[in-house]
């Protein structure tokens, strides 16, 4: 059998490209935030992760334009050999006060945060518990470590204490959890996961991808319960809330010592230029100086929320600023993501194997700077595609 049989038998996505309806690979013409331009027309942008708006922000912008100008373009190396930049060590310490933490370490994106960290600090005859739909990158990293993983149903309490309750009591123990999933927009029940880790023994991480500059005054999950120092590990990325590219993760000094020393992802990889430290850090002061920006978000969370519901749309048990429309078959789904474009309305289609089959989705997220208009047009349209298509009851007439 010759290695590139496989290609013969995908056709899935040239069957979505035939019929019109293939959604991945789309590039934007431009992109201003809160809407961009797709195939030069203006749409809604409902499919971005930039919540706090700072990728448009003016102090932000300036921070990245001001760190080119004096450092270049890139850093040419890891962290471990020449691409240690002043910035990074600064960035380094200002995101682990942010957290709560004792220290912190950058990494050149989230995805190789969670990859490091995990592959870093498993070892054989360790035990790394997972929630079910724990981020892709945390299940990487699980599988490339050498140590057994395990799995536990999403946010469910006692399928997490009868795991943990079968392994041996003197092995190391990881549970990792995201703060605020990535896709049905749930928060994880924290004070109950910490309370459970520590009757077995286990060491808590949280990946707070989505909720760092969301939840907690923007510091994250564990600050939002109060919990911080209940965390052992608290990871998260620059490419949603702070603007940028890269990621880090926190805790205490000396763990996040031997990270930094046997995580490979970083010690084999360029570091983040200069332009993407210097817009985190501007981003930082921002947020840390005043939390409007993160009450603007969650005022047009919870319009969006309400207008979807009154719709009748189907929109889970999501609680945060990313809001599922659960459709069902990725059929649908591809025709109603293609509807809402040309009503000037862009989200993220989400299918099998990415979600359980008949769960497929359009991923919507919102952003503080989306203007209450913007949103009831966005509600109009997401209206009359919804009637169009019978995904949701046709209007009442008196």
């Amino acid at each position: 059998m010759d290695l590139f049989d496989k290609v013969s038998g995908f056709t899935r996505a040239k069957e979505a490209m035939e019929l019109g309806i293939y959604p991945y690979f789309q590039a934007l013409d431009k992109s201003e935030g809160s809407v961009a331009t797709f195939k030069g027309k203006q749409v809604i942008m409902l499919g971005s992760n930039n919540y706090l708006g700072m990728t448009t922000n003016p102090d932000v912008k300036a921070a990245a334009q001001a760190a080119i100008d004096k450092y270049g373009t890139s850093c040419t190396g890891s962290r471990y050999l020449n691409g240690s930049l002043d910035l990074h060590n600064e960035l380094d310490r200002r995101l682990a006060k942010f957290v709560g933490k004792e220290a912190a370490l950058v990494f050149p994106t989230g995805y190789q945060t969670n990859v490091g960290a995990i592959t870093a600090i498993a070892s054989k005859g360790d035990y790394l518990i997972l929630d079910k739909e724990a981020h892709a990158c945390i299940v990487d990293g699980a599988f490339m470590s050498v140590a057994e993983l395990k799995r536990f149903v999403h946010n469910d309490l006692s399928s997490l204490e009868r795991v943990l309750k079968k392994l041996p009591e003197a092995a190391g123990k990881l549970v990792i959890v995201d703060g605020i999933y990535s896709m049905g927009g749930e928060i994880a029940p924290l004070p109950e996961i910490v309370e459970i880790c520590k009757r077995y023994g286990a060491r808590i991480m949280v990946d707070d991808a989505h909720s760092v500059g969301v939840l907690g005054e923007g510091r994250g999950t564990a600050a939002h319960f109060g919990i911080t120092d209940d965390v052992d590990l608290i990871s998260g990325t620059f490419s949603k809330s702070f603007a940028s590219i890269g990621g880090f993760v926190a805790g205490d000094a000396d763990v996040i010592h031997y990270i930094q020393h046997h995580a490979r992802p970083l010690m084999f990889s360029a570091s983040i230029p200069a332009s993407n430290a210097a817009a985190v850090l501007a981003t930082l002061d921002i947020i840390e100086k005043d939390t409007t920006p993160i009450k603007q978000l969650w005022e047009n969370t919870e319009f969006m929320r309400a207008g979807l519901k009154k719709l009748g749309f189907n929109i889970g048990k999501s609680d945060t600023p990313i809001i599922p429309v659960i459709i069902g078959d990725d059929y649908t789904t591809g025709i109603t993501w293609r509807s809402l474009i040309e009503h000037g309305v862009y989200t993220n289609p989400v299918v099998s194997p990415a979600v359980p089959p008949n769960q497929s989705m359009l991923r919507t997220s919102y952003i503080s700077t989306h203007t209450k208009e913007l949103l009831q047009e966005a509600l109009d349209a997401f209206e009359i595609v919804g009637r169009t298509l019978d995904l949701i009851p046709a209007k009442q007439t008196a």
